[in-house]
């Protein structure tokens, strides 16, 4: 048992990449499914990497439907219920960078924007970091998730895309 797992990022397009772990096992997709009225994202976990760790809990798999002209609409993890994509990106000072959402589990957990990463907390402890990548690097981004962070690591991974588009499309929330 580790205390971190690395996954790679390859693509920058944020509707279109994916993740890979060390071992070059995919971990995560990130592709689009429809974009015919409203964009439709879907966020798979890969078996390849989750059979690698037997505490990972939680859904295997999220959407995101996008309102007219890539507006906010709403998520759903699995088969549950929809939750309003701007719920998932609460912010509690004007001025702070910082986006709240709470996992299934009840927990609020925050993602820390900064220029150039992004950090995933409970309470203090950070669960996930997401980095870019320096111009050597053949992969676009880093993502390190820690231990505790298996628990929701589908809901930690739906986030991070999810705040990385809001901040793309400059949304105002």
């Amino acid at each position: 048992m580790s205390g971190s797992y690395v996954l790679l990022q390859f693509g920058s397009d944020l509707f279109n990449h994916r993740f890979e772990d060390l071992e070059s096992r995919p971990a995560f997709t990130v592709t689009t499914v429809d974009q015919q009225v409203n964009l439709i994202v879907h966020i798979a976990r890969e078996a390849a990497w989750s059979q690698q760790h037997p505490e990972i809990m939680g859904p295997s798999n999220s959407y995101l439907y996008f309102g007219p002209s890539k507006a906010p609409g709403y998520l759903v993890y699995g088969n549950g219920p929809e939750v309003a994509m701007v719920n998932h990106l609460r912010h509690k000072k004007d001025a702070s960078t910082s986006r709240y959402f709470t996992a299934q589990n009840g927990k609020e957990l925050k993602w820390k924007v900064f220029p150039q990463k992004m950090e995933c907390l409970d309470g203090r402890s950070t669960v996930a970091t997401w980095e870019l990548s320096q111009p050597e690097d053949v992969f676009s981004a880093r993502l390190t998730i820690k231990h505790s962070g298996l628990t929701m690591v589908t809901e930690i991974l739906t986030t991070l895309s999810l705040n990385r588009i809001a901040l793309d499309l400059d949304w105002k929330l």
